[in-house]
C-alpha cells in the first residue's frame, strides 16, 4: 500500500494494535503500582509522626471511623488528609517555615493569588463575546465587562438569614480597584428568604 506521494506505507494489522494498546495499559498500571509503593515506603516514617498521631486523634474526636472497611467520601477524605500530612511531615519544616508553607498551600489549594491582582491585560481571559465579559486568570471570582470595563468581585457581600444560612446573589458584586487583595466579604443580615 502507498500514500498519496507514492511512498510505501505499512498498515499494522488489528491484532498488533490491540497487543500494543494492551502493553501500554499494563505498563501504565505497573508504573502506578511502583509509584504507590515508592510513596508508601518513602513516607512510612512520616506516618508515625506527631502530625499523623494528632490528625488521627482529632479525626476520631470529630466522629470519623478510621478503621471502617466500606468505601465512602469520609474514608477518602481521612486518607487524603493523612497523606497530605505525611508529605508535610516528611519535608521537615521548622516552627518558622511550617506556618509559611501552610499559608501558601492553603491559598494555592483554594485557587487564590499569592500577590495582589494588578488588573493588567495578561491577567484576563475573554470568556464571552456576546456580553464582552472578562474573567481574571488569577482570581476566578473577579470579572469585568469590556476590555477597559470596571472590575468587580462576585463575593463582596454575603447575605445571612436569621437561622445563620448564607447566600450570594447579583447584589453580592462589588466594584474593585487595582492593585487588589481579596478582603473578607461584607456580611449583611437579612430577613428569611422564601
Amino acid at each position: 500500500m502507498s500514500d498519496v506521494n507514492g511512498a510505501l506505507v505499512h498498515k499494522e494489522p488489528f491484532k498488533y494494535k490491540v497487543k500494543r494498546a494492551l502493553g501500554v495499559f499494563l505498563f501504565n498500571r505497573l508504573i502506578n503500582k511502583i509509584n504507590a509503593w515508592l510513596v508508601s515506603h518513602r513516607f512510612k516514617q512520616a506516618y508515625n509522626s506527631n502530625y499523623i498521631h494528632h490528625a488521627k486523634r482529632e479525626l476520631e474526636f470529630a466522629g470519623y471511623d478510621l478503621e471502617q472497611k466500606e468505601e465512602d467520601p469520609n474514608k477518602w477524605i481521612c486518607k487524603n488528609i493523612i497523606e497530605l500530612l505525611s508529605v508535610f511531615s516528611n519535608q521537615g519544616h521548622s516552627g518558622f517555615s511550617a506556618p509559611y508553607c501552610i499559608s501558601m498551600f492553603e491559598k494555592l489549594a483554594r485557587f487564590e493569588p499569592l500577590t495582589p491582582l494588578t488588573g493588567e491585560d495578561e491577567e484576563w481571559n475573554h470568556i464571552c463575546s456576546e456580553s464582552d465579559t472578562y474573567q481574571n486568570k488569577r482570581c476566578g471570582t473577579v470579572f469585568k465587562k469590556g476590555k477597559d470595563g470596571i472590575a468587580y468581585w462576585l463575593d463582596g457581600k454575603i447575605f445571612r438569614e436569621p437561622d445563620g444560612c448564607t447566600f450570594t446573589s447579583k447584589d453580592s458584586c462589588v466594584d474593585i480597584e487595582f492593585p487588589w487583595v481579596k478582603p473578607e466579604p461584607e456580611i449583611i443580615d437579612v430577613e428569611k428568604q422564601d
